[in-house]
């Protein structure tokens, strides 16, 4: 066991009801990535953030409701696209596999 908590950080004294938050972790088969980085693209495709993993792999965005493309670049990994949808007062919690 890696001892990686499932799921993106911690959530707690975060007020979510108006926000739109995206969240998870990267992981290699069951460990986690630190130092990937996950970019938050737009509908179009065009580049809005950027944040690296923390050492447990957890990685969130504070976004605008509608959908999204996070893209996952990691050392000796292919980069990952993943679909999500963000809603008002809900968190999107993603597992991205590299």
């Amino acid at each position: 066991m890696c001892g990686a908590i499932k799921g993106g950080p911690s959530l707690e004294g975060v007020d979510v009801t108006n926000q739109a938050v995206i969240q998870g972790v990267v992981l290699r088969g069951e460990q986690p990535v630190g130092n990937a980085y996950v970019r938050l693209l737009d509908r179009n495709g065009e580049f809005t953030a950027e944040v690296p993993t923390s050492a447990t792999g957890q990685f969130r965005f504070f976004a605008a409701p509608g959908t999204w493309t996070l893209r996952t670049l990691a050392p000796r990994a292919e980069v990952v696209d993943s679909q999500v949808v963000a809603a008002k007062g809900s968190v999107a919690d993603v597992a991205v596999a590299i």
